[in-house]
């Protein structure tokens, strides 16, 4: 599994790098023609509110307009944090907030996608779409614990940010694998595989972190 995820970490991170690019010329413009009046936080409830009206149209079948939106509002969860470096606004209450709505939006197209497969009479498959947002709020839930115990043993924020640069399922690779399972008309195939991913994820994260918290102690 590792060596699987380091090669998908170089594509993914010169990807990081052209959209925080983007992201970045369009906080300056946002900024500049509404005089800082738009805030980082005033767009990171508006991506909130843009998945709410994704999972109402994935749960009613319009599969093509909730893929287009996934990929606008996506592209916000980058642009929120730019607009904050930007305006000299980051803070640890703004990443709390964007922590949170992000894991607030993924169980929102679980739970839409649980539903569409209940509609479409695949019952099984709003079973694994549950197992998917277990698995997900694990990666993030294991990933926090384990930053703040590593804090505690006077880690810095270095070996921090390496310790956590593994696992296979990262928030930007689920958000990607259910927008080409909408595309390819295989989003139960990609539910299952997200599930399944995404628990081993977690339980690869918990078991770095623990030897690390133990050779550390």
């Amino acid at each position: 599994m590792s060596k699987i995820s380091n090669l998908t970490t170089r594509p993914l991170d010169a990807a990081r790098r052209l959209v925080r690019r983007g992201a970045h010329s369009i906080a300056k413009f946002l900024n500049r023609i509404s005089g800082g009046r738009i805030t980082p936080d005033s767009v990171t409830y508006t991506s909130l509110l843009g998945h709410v009206l994704i999972a109402l149209l994935l749960a009613n079948r319009h599969v093509l307009w909730a893929v287009l939106l996934l990929v606008v509002f996506g592209l916000m969860d980058t642009l929120d944090g730019e607009l904050a470096r930007l305006q000299k606004r980051a803070s640890t209450a703004g990443m709390l907030l964007d922590a949170s709505t992000d894991r607030m939006k993924e169980s929102l197209i679980y739970t839409a996608a649980a539903y569409y497969f209940v509609q479409q009479g695949h019952p099984l498959l709003a079973v694994w779409a549950v197992a998917a947002t277990a698995g997900a709020i694990l990666v993030s839930y294991i990933k926090a614990k384990g930053e703040t115990a590593v804090a505690s043993h006077g880690a810095d924020h270095a070996a921090v940010n390496h310790l956590f640069a593994d696992g296979l399922m990262r928030y930007e690779i689920r958000m990607v694998v259910i927008i080409i399972g909408l595309l390819v008309g295989q989003l139960g195939w990609a539910i299952i595989l997200l599930a399944i991913l995404s628990w081993l994820t977690a339980f690869g994260r918990l078991a770095r972190i623990t030897s690390y918290l133990r050779n550390a102690s």
